[in-house]
């Protein structure tokens, strides 16, 4: 074997990816074989911004967001530099330029810069564009994206005084954030372009269940909203706040505050002013390794992995960043782990993320997951020559429930399911495992009925925290080593610290176990 080096990796960007990077290099700075520099540009430790909402709303103390302390990294001799922006990258130097006028030597630069929130040319908002190495626009008072803890702290502030708050956007994020106001006693609207919320994940028939469900969760929905302005006047210190939303159409929606949710972009300003090549992200290949100059490096929201020698000289490169927790950190922990062993000498196999995309609504008393293409029409005419998918399809529009699962040649390829939460846990993991569905569909709506007379697609191999990839066999060792509650499991296996929706089936599995009557998720 090869005699270990001395690595020197600089780290810019110290989120919830950057922070599980830099976790995972523990071993190998402890050991002095790497030495590790680590860029943040906001003040505080890493954080949970998947749970930002959850904070928003009063769900979650601001602690529960912390996920890993500076202190963790500089006992064991990295060094954590916050409150500080990469300014410029010097690739044929090696060099990382700071705000502080310093100059970072590397040998390999790791870019976890994530993303930032769209903000939409409103007439009237006010906007001073943030720097592009790591800082959010500063936008009119009463206008907030939700991307930091600092956001969730305006949302706070109108949730305790049982305000108004307009949520410009249906994705997914837009709509758990109105149901967790509503549930903790604001009165939020969403308004959005489309007919139906969350356009991307559901077809037809669930969009008008999920629309109902909002409805009855005290979530005012406005569709056809092409937002044009906003209405803003000086308050009691003359300064300009939010009053209204104004649509193309005149509607106005009055609100206290306005969060915008309309999608994000890869930051990725840095490299593209480094020269490096991008397209939806920074352009990176299975190595994970930017394809202009392979000792720069990207993983999460900012790393858009494509095939160089297929797509080098393509104007779009398909594909983009993932968008998700789940693949950033499994990308972060393959880069440490193929450092470390760059550190002695050896090799490990490329970057390969199977595990399946699955959308999971994280909402009190609305049960949505989705997954895959659903888009199928199960009455639709078939070209002659063509085989047409498999669609079955359950709806209980006055109850609220509603399933359609799309196979080719009965494995399941893509599933809706509002309302019916065993179900949706079977299918979730049948199409994570790509499983075969029954011959005799209905057999899989029984989990929701009293009778409980279907087969489930448990053991120890289905994936419980699609986040982190715990399975239920991790999570009943970990009970078995003494773990009695979900935060102690996640602190334990990390199941649950990511997007939060699989805390429910882990407090079943305890439940299960028999450690607890009724384990609280």
């Amino acid at each position: 074997m090869s005699t270990p080096v001395l690595l020197r990796v600089v780290l810019v960007g110290f989120g919830p990816v950057g922070a599980r990077f830099a976790e995972e290099m523990l071993p190998a700075i402890a050991a002095g074989r790497v030495a590790l520099t680590v860029v943040g540009a906001e003040r505080d430790d890493p954080y949970n911004r998947v749970l930002v909402a959850e904070y928003a709303a009063g769900e979650v103390a601001r602690d529960d967001l912390t996920l890993l302390g500076s202190t963790t990294l500089t006992d064991a001799g990295a060094t954590v530099l916050r409150g500080v922006r990469a300014t410029g990258i010097d690739r044929e130097a090696h060099l990382v330029h700071l705000s502080t006028g310093d100059r970072l030597v590397y040998d390999r630069l790791v870019l976890a810069t994530g993303a930032r929130a769209n903000v939409p040319v409103l007439d009237g908002l006010e906007r001073i564009v943030g720097a592009s190495d790591g800082l959010d626009d500063t936008l009119t008072e009463g206008v907030c994206v939700l991307r930091t803890a600092e956001d969730a702290e305006r949302v706070r502030t109108v949730v305790a005084e049982g305000g108004r708050v307009v949520v410009l956007g249906a994705g997914v994020l837009g709509i758990e954030l109105a149901l967790l106001l509503a549930q903790a006693g604001a009165r939020p609207s969403v308004a959005h372009f489309g007919p139906t919320p969350m356009p991307r994940q559901l077809d037809r028939g669930a969009a008008a269940v999920l629309g109902a469900a909002l409805e009855r969760a005290g979530v005012q929905v406005v569709p056809h909203t092409r937002a044009e302005a906003i209405v803003a006047r000086p308050d009691e210190r003359g300064i300009r706040r939010f009053e209204a939303l104004v649509s193309a159409d005149g509607k106005r929606i009055q609100g206290d505050l306005l969060v915008l949710s309309c999608g994000v972009t890869a930051r990725a300003e840095l490299a593209g002013e480094a020269g490096l090549r991008v397209g939806g992200g920074v352009l990176v290949d299975d190595r994970l390794r930017s394809w202009t100059d392979p000792d720069i490096l990207a993983i999460g929201d900012c790393a858009h992995i494509g095939d160089a020698d297929a797509h080098l000289h393509d104007q779009v490169v398909p594909g983009g960043p993932a968008g998700l927790i789940g693949p950033g950190w499994r990308q972060a922990e393959w880069l440490a782990r193929a450092l470390i062993a760059e550190c002695e000498g050896s090799d490990v196999e490329p970057f390969v993320d199977d595990t399946p995309g699955v959308v999971l609504l994280k909402a009190e008393g609305v049960d949505l997951v989705s997954a895959g293409d659903v888009s199928a029409d199960p009455f639709a005419p078939v070209p002659r020559g063509e085989q047409a998918p498999g669609v079955a399809l359950w709806a209980d529009p006055e109850h609220g429930t509603y399933t359609k699962m799309v196979t080719r040649d009965g494995v399941l390829t893509g599933f809706v399911s509002v309302g019916m939460p065993r179900t949706a846990a079977e299918l979730g993991v049948l199409y994570t495992r790509r499983g075969e569905l029954p011959s005799d569909r209905s057999l899989l709506l029984r989990l929701d009925a009293v009778e409980d007379l279907a087969p489930r697609a448990t053991g120890r191999e289905a994936t419980v925290c699609v986040c982190n990839a715990v399975t239920a066999g991790a999570i009943e060792d970990a009970i078995a080593d003494g773990c009695a509650s979900v935060p102690e499991i996640g602190r334990c296996t990390r199941a649950g610290t990511g997007c939060g929706g699989c805390r429910s089936r882990i407090a079943e599995i305890l439940t299960a176990s028999g450690t607890l009557e009724a384990a609280p998720a």
